[in-house]
């Protein structure tokens, strides 16, 4: 494809806005993404992320270094596409989200759980007029229809952009509210992803961890931290 050769054949890469946002050159070459679809994206803050990606290889391309035009890829690519399939396989997390499933016990752990998750609840109840049923253990709770839909509007309402960050955002977290909380301005991305947690870190304290694991957690942290720059970004804020 145009752009995505295995090594490194251009000296300029460049930023321009062109119809539907912004797009990336390298030299003369417009960026495209595996399917061969130009890659514009909705704000100059992510292009120049982009950008910056491609002015740093230095010899071979390696796509797993790039994590700013692989979701730019994705949302292209898979996500336009398929908009409403991605977003119902999202908002179908909202149906039984992490936060709602309370342990029967020991009760520091109880304690732990609501603290942290309860104004996670009252945030979606203020927020989108979604008051969620909790359950202690793992048997199903059925969510109220009325309070699932304005969750359900709020995924669909998304460009295919934001979908492809709020899908990472809700799947590595387990949780719809702690990934729609994560696009609110000024959310504190580290503080949500330890939301997320709060159940793995109480097995690491009875029971240790092993460094697989660790690292397994922190690869999935960093990529909850990328989607919320993701997010950010095209939103043209750098944080």
């Amino acid at each position: 494809m145009s752009g995505w050769t295995a090594r490194r054949f251009w000296k300029d890469v460049a930023v321009d806005q062109v119809p539907g946002g912004y797009g990336i050159r390298l030299d003369a070459r417009p960026l495209r993404t595996p399917a061969k679809q130009p890659l514009t994206v909705p704000s100059r803050a992510l292009a120049e992320a982009v950008a910056e990606e491609w002015r740093a290889v230095d010899g071979k391309v390696d796509p797993r270094e790039m994590p700013f035009t692989r979701s730019a890829n994705s949302a292209v690519d898979k996500v336009t596409p398929q908009f409403a399939e991605v977003a119902d396989l999202i908002a179908a997390y909202g149906g039984s989200d992490l936060v709602c499933y309370r342990a029967e016990g020991p009760e520091e752990l109880s304690r732990r759980q609501a603290e942290a998750w309860d104004p996670i609840l009252d945030w979606a109840r203020k927020r989108h007029g979604a008051a969620l049923n909790t359950t202690a253990g793992i048997v199903p709770v059925a969510q109220p229809e009325q309070s699932l839909q304005p969750l359900t509007a709020a995924v669909h309402a998304m460009t295919p952009f934001d979908l492809t960050a709020l899908h990472d955002l809700v799947s590595l977290s387990g949780s719809l509210l702690i990934g729609l909380a994560a696009t609110e301005p000024d959310s504190d991305p580290e503080a949500l992803w330890r939301l997320s947690r709060i159940d793995d870190d109480w097995q690491a304290e009875l029971w240790g961890s092993d460094e697989e694991a660790e690292q397994a957690a922190e690869t999935r942290r960093r990529d909850f931290l990328h989607a919320h720059r993701f997010w950010t970004y095209l939103r043209n804020a750098a944080r």
